[in-house]
């Protein structure tokens, strides 16, 4: 039997200091939607379309730590978001003057010898330093 809440092909877990502090950033602020949740254990899987996040607080439950942690813990990664429109996190966020890593801009990047893809895109850190970058889509050009 597939359970769809649980059959992902990736799901990174992130270790975060206070899950209702992070499920307040990534849902109410950033449109994620809570799949399932063991809060006994500090732990919750959420989504936003195909974009699956997996939530746990740090000594809540099992700890995988492989190395001295310290906060930021998010040093070092952004996780790429896709969304259909990008007016919608940008103003959920600036409705609470949440700061923004990199303002909105229009980037285009090289995809084949000829082709490019564009994105409307910001990048925002959340409680725990982890950086995502939402993106809109804005097609190929030659």
């Amino acid at each position: 039997m597939i359970f769809p809440e649980i059959d992902q092909d990736l799901a990174p877990e992130l270790l975060v200091s206070d899950l209702s502090s992070s499920l307040n950033f990534w849902c109410v602020m950033c449109g994620f939607s809570v799949t399932y949740a063991r809060h006994e254990v500090g732990f919750a899987c959420i989504s936003r379309g195909n974009a699956h996040i997996v939530l746990h607080e740090l000594g809540e439950g099992r700890d995988f730590v492989t190395d001295t942690l310290e906060a930021p813990f998010g040093r070092g990664i952004n996780f790429q978001v896709r969304v259909d429109d990008l007016e919608v996190p940008l103003a959920s966020l600036r409705n609470i003057n949440w700061p923004l890593f990199l303002e909105p801009e229009e980037k285009w990047y090289q995809v084949g010898s000829a082709a490019e893809v564009g994105v409307r895109q910001f990048l925002v850190k959340d409680p725990d330093g982890y950086l995502i970058r939402f993106q809109q889509p804005l097609g190929h050009r030659s």
